[in-house]
């Protein structure tokens, strides 16, 4: 009778000691987050072994770093990776810069002393042009008083000819 009560205590033993033993959710935890320090905007919770990985990384290859990283760690039994990546948003396309009237004007006067005939005045950044030109002409002149940012090229005051 003893006999019996020995080979049921023991396999009762045996189950609170494998269980006692196993990784606590807690040490899991402290271990994943110290390693999640070298990947930014990832964070884990683990319950059950369990590793549930959340947050924002830049490319793919952060996503799969961060798993890679926590998957080894003692305890941890499986990966859910929830991480999103949002690439990094383009940088913003240079603002329009509008040369002050004094820079501007010396540029324009350079720009139109090959077309004879053509006179420009230049206030407020808007370019004012009077005179004749051949398409051709006028077509080059435009280039190069738009590569001067200016706010605005007038040439109401331009005539086309054939």
């Amino acid at each position: 009778m003893k006999l019996t009560k020995v080979f049921a205590i023991v396999p009762i033993l045996a189950m609170s000691l494998l269980v006692s033993c196993g990784v606590k959710d807690a040490d899991i935890q402290a271990k994943v987050t110290e390693t999640l320090k070298a990947v930014p905007g990832v964070s884990a919770e683990v319950k059950d072994g369990v590793l549930t990985l959340s947050g924002n990384v830049p490319d793919d290859a952060a996503k799969t770093a961060a798993e890679t990283a926590v998957k080894a760690e003692k305890g941890v039994k499986s990966v859910v990776n929830n991480i999103t990546v949002t690439p990094a948003t383009p940088a913003a396309a240079a603002p329009i810069t509008i040369s002050p009237d004094e820079v501007l004007t010396k540029a324009v006067v350079d720009a139109t002393k090959d077309y004879p005939g053509v006179t420009a005045a230049v206030k407020d950044g808007v370019i004012s042009l009077k005179g004749t030109l051949t398409v051709d002409k006028w077509k080059r002149l435009k280039m190069s008083l738009d590569a001067l940012s200016p706010k605005k090229v007038d040439a109401s005051g331009i005539s086309i000819a054939k």
